[in-house]
């Protein structure tokens, strides 16, 4: 039997999950699926798209009890003993990662310390974690962190304007979406070295949000900053909000920490402004004032700070959409670009509705792109060379 690698990607009710052969040195997408546990489904397709599994879980079983169907579908495909290794998207790693890591017991605990500073993500991704441990306590884990790509920002950028007490307690901009700008990365360095190389803004759109401005591949600015909350809107989160909201909530208000953390996390971005849905494509098909008002803001907010990191970059050559909002619509990629044009930025129509891969103009000064992100893929990699260091120092 080939050995196989697992990579976790936790949501709030489901996870995204992977399946990759790794015998040859590299990984080869097997099957994609979501263990679903608030529909208690557990579903998964093969590379091909053909369905594998789609079977409902037990009513009493729990998220442990959920990760045990999961590895016991993975036993009947690729034999006990297949499973070689587990991958985990993290999103903070704070100031204890920067780097892919096996995840023992120590590293398993900092993680836990870090939940505060993504308490909408960590808890669940540990819930995994924890699940993997107790089910097969033999097996590697690997954490892979959003983070972490952000690890070349210059200390002027990181830097959050509060005393330099605070700094060395770790409140400072860290950026997220690490694994997916970082495969956007590498798939520009595929496409040609010399476009790896120019000033790019990736914008990586869906339900969160956020842009990263790279230069020779490298993170040198994005809009998310020491929580996932700042920056662009989103689907249920405000993006960059005024202090003073938030103090006059909590004092004048009264409302407590808790249901503040809710309000910004659950109840704001395109949610809370069209009073309607989260979901980008519900609001661009419905005809009410506050859907559209909520588009609009989410494509003057994208607009204006994809021009704020090219004033990073001091200029702008390349410009990539990529995520679910980013890859699928192209209403919002032809607003956020018409507002780009006084950088050169100019679509062919034609192109951008075919959702093309480059869905810029011949004459255009900006090159505009339209990439698919694969953040399992980057952590199928990470998990192999974690394991082939582990090994080497054994």
């Amino acid at each position: 039997m080939p050995d196989i690698v697992l990579v976790l990607n936790a949501g709030s009710s489901s996870t995204k999950f992977g399946l990759y052969e790794v015998d040859l040195g590299y990984p080869q997408l097997l099957s994609r699926g979501i263990l679903d546990l608030g529909d208690r489904r557990l579903s998964a397709k093969a590379a091909d798209g053909s369905v594998l599994v789609d079977r409902e879980l037990v009513a009493d079983q729990q998220d442990y009890a959920g990760f045990g169907a999961l590895l016991g579908w993975l036993d009947e495909r690729a034999g006990v003993g297949g499973l070689v290794a587990v991958g985990h998207r993290i999103v903070h790693g704070g100031r204890s990662f920067d780097e892919p890591v096996l995840l023992t017991q120590s590293n398993i605990e900092t993680v836990r310390e870090i939940t505060p500073l993504a308490p909408l993500h960590q808890p669940r991704t540990l819930v995994g974690v924890d699940a993997i441990a107790r089910l097969r306590p033999g097996l590697p884990q690997i954490g892979c962190f959003d983070t972490a790509f952000h690890k070349s920002l210059d200390a002027t950028v990181s830097r959050i304007a509060l005393p330099r007490n605070y700094e060395a307690e770790g409140v400072r901009r860290y950026g997220f979406h690490g694994l997916s700008y970082e495969y956007i990365a590498t798939r520009l360095r595929d496409i040609s070295p010399e476009l790896a190389r120019k000033r790019t803004v990736v914008a990586h759109l869906g339900n969160g949000a956020s842009l990263c401005a790279m230069r020779d591949g490298k993170s040198v600015d994005t809009t998310m900053g020491f929580s996932a909350l700042d920056g662009l809107v989103m689907g249920t989160r405000p993006g960059g909000t005024d202090p003073g909201v938030l103090l006059y909530l909590l004092m004048q208000k009264n409302m407590s920490p808790a249901e503040l953390e809710d309000l910004l996390y659950h109840k704001s971005g395109l949610l809370g402004v069209s009073g309607v849905s989260a979901e980008m494509r519900a609001l661009i098909t419905d005809t009410g004032d506050a859907a559209r008002e909520a588009v609009e803001l989410f494509v003057f907010r994208a607009a204006r700070e994809t021009a704020a990191l090219a004033n990073t970059l001091e200029g702008l050559e390349c410009l990539v959409f990529t995520a679910g909002i980013g890859e699928h619509s192209a209403p919002v990629r032809s607003a956020i670009c018409d507002k780009l044009r006084w950088l050169g930025v100019e679509l062919d129509a034609a192109a951008n509705q075919i959702h093309a891969d480059v869905v810029s103009s011949k004459d255009s000064a900006v090159e505009v792109r339209v990439i698919p992100t694969d953040e399992e893929m980057v952590i199928a990699r990470h998990i192999l060379a974690v394991k082939r260091f582990t090994m080497a120092s054994i």
